[in-house]
């Protein structure tokens, strides 16, 4: 099972939000409630099931360790990150500082990435769509991968 499409939500008042239906489904039967809640760039929330996550810290443990790019990535994601429990609504909270920095508030777009869900602020997300299109050089670089 993966995750995949979009699907509206909204912020709650303890700023939380509420997976849908479908991505809740997969998340509960493939993964469990557990999940780690953060963001590389403080554009978007990243949300992963905990196993996920642990594969990512696993392969950035490898060597070599002390890569600028690897420590950037954990400076970044530990900085926003925290684990959370979905709770039995399907409610996963936002710390207010990642909250803050994605403009997590009003109309939200939750997609989903096959094994892990981005939640934009929909108009943040549509200004993203239109300014960065998909192309026909998109296409070409996917076609070399037999996709």
């Amino acid at each position: 099972m993966v995750l995949r499409g979009n699907s509206p939500a909204k912020i709650d008042a303890q700023g939380r939000v509420k997976i849908p239906t479908a991505h809740r489904k997969v998340l509960a039967e493939e993964f469990g409630s557990e999940v780690f809640v953060t963001s590389v760039d403080g554009q978007k929330v990243l949300i992963y099931p905990l196993s996920e996550w642990e594969k990512i810290e696993a392969k950035l443990m490898e060597p070599p360790k002390m890569l600028p790019e690897k420590q950037k990535f954990l400076r970044n994601t530990s900085y926003y990150g925290q684990v959370a429990t979905m709770d039995k609504q399907g409610r996963v909270l936002i710390q207010p500082h990642l909250r803050e920095a994605a403009a997590i508030d009003g109309e939200l777009a939750v997609i989903g990435y096959l094994k892990y869900l981005e939640v934009w602020n929909r108009e943040k997300f549509q200004t993203q769509l239109e300014s960065d299109p998909y192309t026909n050089q998109d296409a070409m670089a996917l076609a070399d991968l037999g996709i």
